[in-house]
């Protein structure tokens, strides 16, 4: 008969790697040791944050404008997000919306007053 385990035998914890003597179905040395395997078994995925491509971005050190890449390469550091852009058709210079379009033009226009009431043109 062949013993499903041998209690007596030493065994190497997964985690450190330190020859141990079991009792009963222990797998690591300590509970140290245990609460970490099973913190990096049970650890939620890191997905990689990627940058979009039309996304303008200007280093916030030599000023140079960036298009989709959020690290600059002269300087080696991160550069901070202008906004949503393109590359400019003219001077092929990355631009972002919000410099080619004014504060005014994101506001609400209110609609006409008459009296202190809002009149509303239904196109009679």
């Amino acid at each position: 008969m062949i013993p499903v385990r041998d209690d007596a035998a030493t065994m190497t914890c997964g985690v450190c790697g330190t020859a141990f003597v079991a009792s009963g179905r222990q797998r690591h040395c300590s509970t140290a040791c245990r609460q970490a395997a099973w913190r990096h078994q049970h650890a939620a995925p890191v997905e990689p944050i990627v940058t979009k491509s039309d996304t303008v971005y200007q280093c916030p050190i030599c000023e140079t404008r960036l298009l989709g890449e959020q690290r600059c390469d002269d300087c080696n550091t991160w550069a901070r997000r202008l906004g949503p852009g393109a590359a400019c058709p003219c001077c092929d210079e990355p631009i972002a919306v919000t410099e080619l379009l004014g504060i005014d033009q994101f506001a609400r226009k209110s609609a006409p007053k008459k009296n202190g009431k809002a009149v509303i043109n239904r196109g009679s």
